[in-house]
């Protein structure tokens, strides 16, 4: 089931020639991106022109939904709180606990440097409005409510909402209403996909638009979101379909492997699943579990599909090989089930999450663990990390100088304004520093 490449004796020297030699999943990238990004343009210029007639078009389109209203009723969704199993209730209320107090860790106070009569104070500022886009269809997706919205509410944003598609009878899964109500989200929409992405940065009639737009999608959410970078901010991370790395070893039980690669399999195709191993007999055994898994899975299609299109076994000589080919796939969730794992661990450049050992299965990470869910796919963990309270803010550098520090440093402003050929810039400080406080005009 998992295809088999070799690298043994034949790992490219060079991190960007290992890139180059690995398969990867085709997420719209050069060459095939074409189609993909030409109908999300085509969605998004349609929003952007009709508003909400355009999006309850699409949301019959694309999920077979009629919902009577965009926005979910306010008092459905806390009722949806009372209407799910207690146990269901308990387990949101632990994840939205953990994920608040990890984040709260993140809130960074006012940052003060002095020299000599200057002052500078870095501040931060959450955005006004932040936009939750949480995938469904296929699944209930509840956690991601809490990993996009619990944050946002950290940071200190005013107005937090959520993007959902709809079931095809018009409505948003209880349990992700319950997950609302619990992370405090202000309004429910039932629209998904790139119209929802449109929607939530141009404003429609029923959508006011956002600052800011997080949470993970498919192929399309994620190139709407890359498109509409520059009127609302985006994370850099693409957050795309789900994918794990494996690196193991015969210290673990083959079980605890296998299990792992099924479990970001499952979220269904475009998905990236390997084992990473030295040890043959490894690549055997996990392999063969695999395909035990999957033949029992409630879900075997969509896992069949990712394992399909990116589901390998690589074959390398040692644990530092290893780590070259996972930093090389920067992958979004890397598991270490090998011994010593927390030393193999310091040594990762390149991944969203990485899980230590036989305890620390991923799935840990997708619900209670703490950190956002919300991770970097198709190769943007080289340059991008999770989300954190860090995208619901901007700095804001508040500056105040005394006369005597600008007379000091008026000289070195006005060499690299000269430098520059920006003579308003010198004169802005040279008149400054020939003026008298009480006077009417320049001496």
């Amino acid at each position: 089931m998992l295809r088999r490449f070799d690298l043994r004796g034949d790992l490219p020297g060079s991190s960007a020639d290992l890139r180059a030699a690995l398969p990867r999943p085709d997420l719209g990238g050069p060459g095939s991106e074409g189609a993909v990004l030409s109908a999300v343009r085509t969605i998004l210029d349609d929003v952007k022109a009709r508003g909400d007639e355009a999006v309850r078009e699409l949301t019959s389109r694309f999920d077979g939904a009629e919902p009577t209203a965009i926005q979910v009723d306010p008092v459905e969704v806390a009722a949806a709180l009372d209407r799910i199993d207690p146990v269901l209730r308990t387990a949101l209320e632990v994840a939205a606990e953990a994920i608040q107090r990890h984040h709260v860790g993140q809130v960074r106070s006012e940052y003060r440097t002095e020299d000599a009569g200057l002052v500078v104070r870095s501040v931060s500022r959450p955005v006004e409005r932040a936009g939750c886009y949480v995938p469904g269809g296929r699944a209930a997706y509840p956690s991601t409510v809490l990993m996009t919205a619990v944050p946002a509410r950290v940071a200190g944003v005013d107005e937090v909402v959520v993007c959902v598609p709809p079931d095809p009878d018009g409505r948003v899964a209880e349990v992700t209403l319950a997950a609302a109500a619990v992370a405090g989200v202000d309004a429910v929409y039932a629209v998904g996909g790139a119209q929802a992405v449109a929607a939530m940065a141009f404003g429609t009639e029923s959508i006011p638009p956002v600052d800011v737009i997080v949470g993970p999608g498919n192929v399309y959410v994620a190139l709407a979101k890359r498109e509409v970078a520059g009127l609302v901010g985006v994370p850099s991370a693409f957050a795309g379909p789900s994918e794990v790395v494996v690196v193991a070893d015969a210290t673990v039980p083959t079980s605890f492997v296998a299990i792992d690669i099924v479990v970001q399999a499952e979220h269904g195709p475009d998905g990236l699943a390997w084992l990473i191993t030295w040890d043959e007999a490894v690549a055997d055994a996990v392999d063969a579990e695999v395909s035990r898994i999957v033949e029992a899975s409630p879900r075997r299609d969509d896992v069949t599909a990712t394992l399909a299109s990116a589901g390998w076994v690589v074959l390398v000589d040692g644990p530092n090989e290893a780590l070259a080919v996972s930093d090389a796939i920067a992958p979004e969730h890397l598991q270490l089930m090998v011994d010593d794992a927390e030393s193999l661990a310091d040594r990762v450049r390149h991944a969203g999450a990485v899980f230590c050992g036989p305890w620390s299965p991923a799935s840990l990470g997708d619900y209670v663990a703490g950190p956002s869910h919300v991770l970097p796919t198709a190769g943007t963990a080289r340059f991008s990390g999770a989300l954190t309270v860090a995208d619901f803010t901007k700095e804001v550098h508040i500056v105040t100088a005394d006369r005597g520090a600008l007379e000091r440093l008026a000289p070195h402003v006005a060499a690299l304004a000269d430098a520059e050929g920006l003579d308003a810039h010198a004169a802005s400080v040279q008149i400054r520093t020939r003026h008298r406080l009480g006077t009417s005009h320049d001496v």
